[in-house]
């Protein structure tokens, strides 16, 4: 049955909410290749229905030669056949839409695949129609690279080709050349692209590392990183890149007026919206840029809680700084996605702890993110409470793992497939995937949790359709609380409700004195705190909410 409230026409329907992103390769195998598809896709939409999320977000699904798994695109109007067919993702957004789940896609506009025409032509000659839609330089006296710019996955960021006897500038992998979006033809071809998809009814998009799309057309080097200044969140220490400040290789100011255009060609589609990566040195402070004003991104994400640290200090900095920068942007939040570590690995890695501490600590995990203001990002497998899988060196496919490993064992652990059943394969093929199922995913599987009453399933669904039903956690403002030791405590207010919010993230419980009155505590939601007097106790991986 179509859910009318949520099918009812709502530009702002993105403000606040819950998106649930799937890892297409990973989610259901359909025609028994080893590699989820669009059609297992559709199969699975009233499973996410059921979670209480308002759209899902789809990583790449265009044509593509894979070496980086589809974020390096070949066709930006054509469905892989790996994934089905331009028929099979309407069949998709369909029955989505009937189910009053939005649809958002990504798209990868920075760079290109290697293998995609306007490369093919234009790296044939220095005067072809296209020889100006990539960025190409010559090389210095010596035959070195034209600056020192470094690519994320290791080495120099340019890349040598000898038909046109240049170098081609790639900030991944050298098969995917950036584009040269200072070219107006370059940007009204990718802006006819997503016109495409806007055409076929998608909801949003999710821009892949939106802050890369320019870059200084003087090739000035980046400086190096003085040693008291923060480097860009989620680069290892040991990836050459985070040695230099990057001034300009990324982030320039064109990227602004490129992302009004954006905007305007958003505008003309009636509840649409788009949400940005940002990595960056100083990443609040551009998401601030990019999404103020209402004329760029409706919202962005940063790698902040991404990262390793997570103690209630780092996170309430985190808030604040946001706050602080923000104005009238929007952010929006994750604890996992497919290029992180999963969060109940990453910020809870005590191998001692029972199954139980580690799905009370997810759960408190997603309590305090859907409490946070803006809108949140679900990674599949996060609300079964997935551990990080295990992948031995020689099932690795991330490119980015090779050249790090061991130190890095790249995005391979957060990408394996989802699990429905304790079956061979977990239910998700028939034979063997792309990736390996680990095996201490199966007894956490979907069907196991729905037959097991209080699953950590159950209980992820209880609290987000709890907190769909609190206007105050959906668009509300945040005040966070000082003096409130080891329990994270906010109030979140609008005009209808005004909520304390308390998590504890921590193995011990805590007492602490009330930072406000409050009215009453609220019931609903699962999680277990208690006001004793004039104090609130909340056990380890536990929370309160409480009416003011």
């Amino acid at each position: 049955m179509t859910d009318v409230s949520k099918t009812a026409p709502n530009p702002d329907w993105w403000r606040g909410a819950l998106i649930y992103q799937i890892y297409p390769r990973s989610y259901q195998d359909s025609n028994h290749d080893g590699i989820g598809d669009l059609p297992g896709i559709t199969a699975r939409l009233e499973y996410i229905a059921s979670l209480g999320v308002d759209a899902v977000w789809l990583s790449p699904i265009f044509t593509s030669p894979m070496k980086d798994f589809g974020y390096d695109v070949a066709d930006y109007t054509d469905v892989d056949p790996m994934f089905g067919s331009l028929d099979d993702f309407r069949a998709m957004l369909d029955k989505a839409h009937g189910l009053g789940l939005k649809v958002m896609i990504d798209q990868v506009i920075s760079h290109s695949s290697d293998q995609h025409p306007w490369f093919a032509e234009s790296r044939q000659s220095r005067d072809n129609a296209k020889a100006d839609w990539y960025v190409w330089a010559d090389a210095k006296a010596d035959g070195s690279p034209p600056n020192n710019w470094l690519s994320l996955f290791g080495g120099s960021a340019w890349a040598w080709d000898s038909r046109r006897r240049q170098y081609y500038l790639h900030n991944f992998l050298a098969s995917q050349p950036d584009l040269n979006l200072h070219n107006p033809e370059v940007q009204a071809a990718l802006l006819g692209a997503i016109r495409f998809w806007l055409a076929l009814g998608v909801d949003g998009f999710r821009l892949d590392t939106v802050n890369f799309y320019f870059h200084d057309p003087l090739l000035r080097d980046n400086p190096p990183l003085p040693a008291d200044q923060p480097k860009s969140l989620g680069v290892k220490d040991d990836n050459p890149y985070s040695f230099q400040r990057h001034l300009y290789d990324i982030s320039r100011p064109e990227n602004l007026v490129f992302l009004q255009q954006l905007r305007t060609l958003l505008d003309e589609f009636p509840d649409r919206t788009m949400v940005g990566e940002i990595g960056d040195d100083f990443p609040l402070q551009r998401m601030a840029e990019y999404t103020s004003g209402g004329d760029k991104l409706h919202m962005a994400y940063t790698f902040d809680l991404l990262n390793q640290p997570h103690d209630p200090t780092y996170i309430r900095t985190v808030i604040r700084r946001l706050e602080d920068a923000v104005g009238d942007g929007w952010p929006c939040w994750a604890l996992s996605n497919h290029d992180v570590v999963r969060c109940v690995s990453r910020w809870n890695d005590d191998p001692q702890q029972s199954r139980q501490q580690r799905e009370d600590f997810a759960v408190a995990a997603m309590a305090m993110l859907i409490s946070m203001r803006g809108s949140v990002c679900i990674y599949q497998g996060e609300e079964l409470a997935l551990p990080e899988a295990e992948v031995p060196f020689e099932r690795l496919q991330d490119p980015y793992a090779l050249p790090f490993w061991p130190q890095y064992k790249g995005r391979d652990g957060c990408r394996t497939p989802m699990v429905w059943r304790n079956a061979v394969q977990g239910e998700f093929s028939t034979v063997e995937p792309w990736l390996p199922v680990d095996e201490r995913h199966l007894p956490l599987a979907v069907a196991e949790q729905e037959a097991l009453t209080g699953s950590v399933l159950q209980r992820m669904r209880q609290l987000l359709r709890w907190r769909q039903q609190q206007p105050a956690l959906i668009k509300g403002s945040i005040e966070v609380l000082d003096h409130t030791g080891e329990l994270l405590c906010w109030i979140r207010r609008c005009e209808e409700q005004s909520l304390l919010v308390v998590i504890n993230l921590s193995d011990q419980p805590h007492r602490q004195p009330l930072p406000c009155a409050i009215r009453q505590l609220l019931e609903g939601h699962g999680l277990r705190g208690e006001i004793d007097g004039d104090e609130m106790v909340v056990a380890p991986y536990q929370g309160l909410f409480a009416s003011l």
